[in-house]
This record gives C-alpha cells, structure tokens and sequence, in this order.
C-alpha cells in the first residue's frame, strides 16, 4: 500500500494521484504540483489515502507546495491579463 494525495485540475475532471512529499494537506487546499505540462496548481480532494501499489502505474509525481494567497492572487491576476489579451483580438 502507498499514500497517495487526490489532486483535481477542472471542478468535475479526473483525481490524479500524487505523492503527499511530508506535506500536512486538507480537501479544498489549492496545490501546486509538478506534471508532464510542467507546474501546475490543482484542488486537493483527499489526503493521505492508501492505495494498493497494482493501481499506481508509474511513479508518483510529488506535491511541491501549498498555494499561498500571494501566489493565488499573482495566478488570477495573469489568467484575468491572459483572458483580456485572447478576447481582444
């Protein structure tokens, strides 16, 4: 059995499964992890939770942080710019 952390990218898409990396993590904490498109932020859904190692098909990516408000508002306040620029033309 392996400790996985349940990380959701979209309000209704898949749980991924990653590694917790020592990190005291609660459902609804905003995540930054690392994925093969690079860092992401993601919504923790469950923590700590054993899974047996025959669901665990490669190696477990870990939790790099907790999102910080300072953070949090740097990622909207760039989506907001993003947004802006994309409808704009």
């Amino acid at each position: 059995m392996i400790k996985v952390t349940g990380v959701r990218f979209k309000t209704v898409g898949k749980i991924y499964y990653f590694s917790p990396n020592g990190l005291e993590l609660k459902p609804k904490d905003k995540v930054v992890v690392e994925t093969a498109r690079g860092l992401e932020c993601g919504e923790v859904t469950f923590s700590d939770r054993s899974v047996p190692d025959d669901e665990i098909t490669s190696e477990l990516k870990p939790v790099i942080r907790i999102e910080t408000r300072k953070r949090k508002k740097r990622r909207l306040t760039f989506a907001s710019k993003k947004s802006r620029l994309t409808n704009s033309k």
